[in-house]
């Protein structure tokens, strides 16, 4: 198999759907998993992936070889550069976006944009929302001794912004910030009767995922905010909320996840209020 060929995510589609059917048991298992997650092959390690998929880590490097593959590291490289694919550099992004406004002005452009984007954000917010899973998040949120808040790059401000709501409001919160290298042990000063908000867009961010599984493991609830039902932190949630943001430019909005942020924090305080 050619270099180029190992790194393309279409090259690998092909081969998986001509042989697919001749795998054996455990190696359509690791198929359907790759399909169905491509995300979390991308993102997580030989060992977290075979959990998930329910499988040995050696099954993952017969999977790899199968399909031509040096092995799960060079197959995972794959999945690293669909993911990049989707998501261009900052640079790419405003250089598409100063060629769509030509010799004109870049601003107004640029706020109509994404002020639309955020507008677009929000209507699909409301049409999408389950009242019924917010008001359950809230439960568990309101009856948690502390909301521990988990959220990397940009969607730290996310959980930062709910660190001073929740202050505000009276509820005792942890910000998880991984200054340090330190969020293991943040996220282990979790007790049993606390819980985890942890928010993650595609691509995930590593950190966010490995430190909500670990709480997870310790059988500590995950409150997810996330994009997908096949996002890494799904599985790890005992209750999710999937935000759809709209983009200008491949730079997301963030209006939708802000405002439903604020609907938590002040639904959290409100039912404890009532109590």
């Amino acid at each position: 198999m050619a270099e180029d060929d190992t790194r393309d995510f279409a090259d690998f589609s092909a081969r998986l759907a001509d042989r697919v059917e001749q795998l054996p048991k455990r190696l359509r298992q690791v198929a359907h998993f790759a399909r169905e997650h491509p995300d979390e092959i991308a993102l997580g390690t030989a060992a977290s992936v075979a959990e998930n998929a329910g499988v040995q880590a050696s099954t993952l490097v017969r999977f790899a070889k199968t399909l031509g593959y040096a092995g799960f590291s060079d197959l995972q490289q794959v999945f690293l550069a669909r993911l990049k694919e989707r998501f261009p550099d900052y640079r790419q992004r405003v250089a598409l976006l100063r060629a769509d406004a030509g010799a004109g002005s870049l601003s107004g452009p640029l706020l109509n944009g994404f002020a639309d984007a955020a507008s677009l954000s929000i209507e699909r917010l409301r049409a999408s929302a389950d009242t019924g899973k917010m008001d359950v998040a809230i439960e568990l949120l309101a009856g948690a001794e502390i909301i521990h808040l988990l959220a990397a790059r940009r969607l730290f401000p996310v959980a930062a912004y709910l660190a001073y709501a929740f202050g505000n409001l009276g509820q005792r919160c942890a910000l998880v910030d991984h200054v340090g290298q330190l969020g293991r042990e943040q996220i282990g000063l979790a007790g049993s009767r606390d819980v985890v908000l942890a928010i993650s867009y595609a691509p995930y961010s590593p950190d966010t995922i490995q430190l909500a599984t670990l709480a997870s493991q310790r059988g500590i609830p995950v409150v997810a905010i996330t994009d997908s039902p096949s996002s890494p932190l799904a599985r790890l949630a005992k209750i999710r909320l999937d935000v759809e943001e709209a983009d200008h430019g491949a730079f997301r909005s963030l209006a939708a996840t802000f405002a439903l942020a604020m609907t938590l924090a002040v639904g959290t305080a409100e039912h404890k209020g009532r109590d």
